[in-house]
């Protein structure tokens, strides 16, 4: 997410696994034809180059047939996709989305403003057809998430860098905290363009003032309640909300990841919830002011507040009066998304990562099956279930490990008293449990073709060699992987997504193959398909595979798109399909059903070293005078209105 950097909060990150190898090689891994030194060290680094240009005139051809783009430089102002596609804003920052909200104006912000209008960093989003039932690829709502706010692009004379969150006065906070949460939107494509519907009858705007309930084992725990809630049932707004996903019964999931950076005062540094508090990564300074203006952000005037944050919220995009519901069930830690498998007996698999350097896999799966024809009967399903964490074993076996009160360590004896205590501490549950510390997991989703499931994990500066094993295979791994989960029964009709143990292998090792030790991909990649940094993925109706990347500038290049085929001689060959421009990252890949249009949420342009209000790295998307970047929306869709990828 930018510069909003995960800074580690595991105490001490192992792996349960005492009989380690560095590297799991399977048979398969080698006959698929990987390159780099990640593949054995078969080729020295030095070669890894001539080895490319040897074979990828033997390569067979992949159904992705778009003219593959260039890397763009990570100082490029502009964006790119392939020859023959164009590239449409659909909404920005401060576009309006409720009918009474004015045009933008940046030197004339108000928080009233703000809360009609489109939010900042726009991060997931997710296309629903309309009507409502339908299949329609020319109408639908986008809900998207807005994670967080860059001060120093958003506000006039605040400087430069993370510093300029705490420079913020009153009327800025206002503002940002309304520039947070959620936006639906109504979206139309009128003569082959897509554009926004100001005033659509279910545009909803959704903010850290809306209000929302608290259901689950947590609802009304006394770690929940503060004085404004003496309940602990009802919660105002929803923060840093990252990835998310949906349900089979049509709801909206958002996730709540690094709430940490909004709390602070000395009550971090004393008295028993200390230790909780530091598992979260909270500490006494927080990163935003908003805890001068607010008491609820400061710790020593509500200390339980943090507690009400770090959850999956669930909502119904079609209904701009519903309640979001905090659903606790699901686990409290940084969500990274929440994303939906049903398994062959009908009970559906939510899969989720807990975004920061050595945390881990968590799995929820339903007490019981979704109602297909009954939608209130799913209107509760998440609020009964098994949560889970993976472990990751170096044969390629993995397991689920529930986080089951009463289950091993998690007992009154650990200060687990009931299930509340579990879910509130779902990290300390699963480090006693002996859970895989990963890479940053992001993104993970089930390609819907062949049912794997494939977590994105993004970086890990942090790992040593002694602890570089099995699904983590690189110290000080500043480019990330992509890794494959098989759960029994991939490749049939027969997945079953709620079992307690699968396989694992890795799809990808990112970085640049000629520079970086231990990147890994198809034998056949050119000198512009391979990434560094996944953070978000999507498949097309065909199981191809959509990786889009934040790497702050790790690899030298801006983030983008990469797409390859999952199966088959060039499984793994990744194409880069777009370049977004400086700054920014790229997020939220998400096709319409027809596969003609591709929508991307480009988040933070501008973001970065020396980069202000007044002098930014790039203007995207407006290139206007006095105009700051603008997190926006993007829908990429072919001139002869071909699928995406063909």
């Amino acid at each position: 997410m930018g510069e909003i950097e995960d800074i580690g909060s595991n105490p001490s990150p192992r792996d349960p696994i005492r009989a380690v190898i560095r590297r799991r090689m399977t048979r398969r891994a080698a006959l698929r034809g990987l390159t780099g030194a990640a593949a054995g060290a078969v080729l020295a680094q030095d070669l890894v180059g001539e080895a490319l240009a040897q074979v990828a005139s033997a390569v067979p051809a992949s159904g992705l047939a778009f003219p593959e783009v260039a890397h763009q430089d990570s100082k490029s102002p502009g964006q790119a996709a392939p020859e023959g596609y164009e590239i449409q804003t659909v909404i920005r920052w401060g576009d309006p989305v409720l009918a009474d909200a004015p045009a933008f104006d940046p030197a004339s912000q108000s928080a009233a403003s703000q809360a009609a209008q489109f939010g900042y960093n726009n991060d997931y989003l997710d296309f629903f057809p309309l009507p409502k039932g339908s299949g329609s690829s020319d109408r639908g709502l986008l809900v998207v998430n807005h994670e967080y706010s860059n001060t120093n692009l958003m506000f006039p004379g605040i400087g430069e860098g993370r510093g300029a969150r705490l420079r913020s006065n009153a009327e800025q906070v206002a503002v940002e905290m309304c520039a947070h949460g959620m936006s639906v939107v109504e979206v139309a494509r009128r003569g082959g363009t897509w554009v926004s519907v100001p005033g659509g009858a279910q545009n909803r705007r959704i903010t850290m003032h809306t209000p929302m309930r608290v259901s689950g084992p947590a609802a009304g725990h006394p770690r929940l309640r503060t004085n404004a809630d003496p309940t602990g049932m009802r919660v105002l707004g929803t923060l840093n909300n990252c990835a998310g996903g949906n349900t089979p019964w049509g709801t909206v999931l958002t996730a709540e990841e690094n709430i940490n950076y909004y709390f602070g005062g000395e009550a971090a540094e004393a008295g028993e919830q200390r230790a909780h508090y530091r598992r979260y990564g909270i500490i006494k300074d927080s990163q935003y002011a908003w805890r001068r203006f607010e008491a609820r952000f400061d710790l020593d005037q509500e200390p339980n507040e943090p507690n009400r944050f770090g959850w999956v919220v669930e909502f119904d995009p079609y209904d701009p009066n519903s309640v979001p519901v905090k659903r606790t069930a699901m686990g409290r830690f940084k969500h990274e998304g929440a994303t939906h498998a049903v398994s062959a007996d009908g009970r559906v698999a939510f899969y989720m990562g807990d975004d920061e350097r050595n945390e881990y896999v968590y799995r929820f799966v339903t007490a019981r099956p979704w109602n297909r024809d009954d939608p209130a009967a799913n209107r509760d399903l998440l609020d009964e279930g098994t949560l889970s964490v993976a472990r990751f074993h170096d044969d390629g076996r993995m397991e689920w490990l529930p986080l089951a009160h009463g289950t091993g360590p998690l007992t009154e004896a650990n200060g687990f008293a009931n299930q509340a205590d579990v879910v509130i501490e779902a990290r300390r549950a699963a480090d006693l449990l002996g859970a895989t510390p990963m890479d940053r997991p992001e993104d993970v989703e089930t390609n819907p073709v062949n049912g794997r499931v494939y977590a994105m994990l993004t970086n890990n500066n942090r790992r040593t060699a002694e602890r570089a094993r099995g699904p983590n295979p690189r110290a000080d791994n500043r480019h990330g992987q992509v890794l494959e989960i098989i759960p029994p029964g991939a490749g049939t009709d027969r997945v079953d997504h709620a079992a307690s143990e699968g396989r694992w292998e890795l799809f990808l090792v990112a970085g640049d193959p000629k520079r970086h030790t231990g990147a890994s991909y198809h034998q056949g990649i050119t000198e512009n398909g391979w990434l560094t940094c996944p953070d978000n993925v999507t498949f097309d109706s065909k199981g191809r595979i959509w990786i889009s990347t934040d790497s702050s500038e790790v690899g030298g290049i801006t983030d983008g798109i990469w797409a390859a085929e999952t199966a088959g001689p060039v499984r793994g060959l990744t194409r880069c399909f777009y370049q977004a421009p400086a700054g920014a990252e790229v997020c939220g890949p998400r096709f319409t059903p027809d596969n003609r249009t591709l929508f991307l949420a480009i988040q933070h342009p501008g973001e970065g070293r020396g980069s202000t209000f007044e002098t930014p790295s790039t203007r995207w998307p407006d290139f206007v005078e006095g105009m700051p970047p603008r997190p926006s929306i993007i829908a990429i869709v072919k001139r002869d209105g071909g699928e995406i990828g063909s």
